[in-house]
């Protein structure tokens, strides 16, 4: 989610005026994606290296996540949304923490769409916690399957498509294990500006894609 930081300083605002209106992006992309029958979708909120950045921005982002835990916790039971936060959570702050593990007890019965919220979380990171996961279970026989039931998305599947705002042509460390065949999709919309229509753009270039996973097409075609 890509772009608060520049769609604040074009009007002037501070950073945090950006990651406010950011969160409002959030809440109407969660909605459209119900709407048009996603079943999962995960956003990068906080990663292992935003703590580097200025102490006011990241207490505003700690305090800007307990928040929205409280003000959407309704509406996530109404539209029957499952929460999930996924990362390195033990590090954040021990009531936020609590909120986190309090709202996803709360929702997880819920079926309608699944939001992973990745915070605290680096690919890396993710990929070293389950290697070690598997050295402590003394496992003597990696294998892909082995470490994919051991990533934090563990019963998740795979994402089909990767959108990166604000037209960055990087993939900044996110679920580098899983979207090994995700398609892209960038736009150089800022994410606060990033809503129902973008989204819908975004799925239908998704449509037009033929995905091959290492055949040719066609293979594909004929399957």
């Amino acid at each position: 989610m890509d772009g608060n930081g520049r769609w604040a300083q074009e009007r002037g605002l501070s950073r945090i005026a950006g990651h406010r209106e950011g969160s409002e992006s959030l809440r109407a992309i969660l909605k459209a994606s119900a709407e048009f029958g996603v079943k999962y979708l995960t956003v990068y909120a906080f990663s292992t290296e935003n703590w580097r950045r200025p102490q006011e921005e990241v207490d505003f982002l700690m305090e800007l996540f307990s928040q929205t835990i409280d003000n959407e916790m309704e509406e996530l039971m109404e539209n029957q949304v499952r929460l999930n936060f996924l990362g390195r959570l033990d590090k954040f702050p021990p009531e936020l923490k609590k909120k986190m593990d309090q709202a996803m007890n709360a929702t997880r019965d819920n079926g309608r769409i699944i939001l992973n919220v990745m915070v605290n979380y680096g690919g890396r990171a993710e990929l070293v916690d389950a290697v070690q996961e598997l050295i402590n279970k003394k496992e003597t026989k990696i294998s892909e399957e082995a470490i994919s039931a051991h990533l934090y998305t563990r019963g998740i599947p795979d994402p089909d498509l990767l959108i990166r705002t604000a037209k960055e042509m990087r993939v900044s460390n996110f679920l580098l294990w899983q979207i090994a065949y995700a398609e892209l999709h960038v736009t150089p919309v800022l994410w606060p500006d990033f809503r129902r229509g973008q989204l819908k753009t975004a799925i239908e270039d998704y449509q037009k894609r033929t995905r091959k996973f290492g055949q040719t097409e066609e293979q594909v075609n004929a399957a």
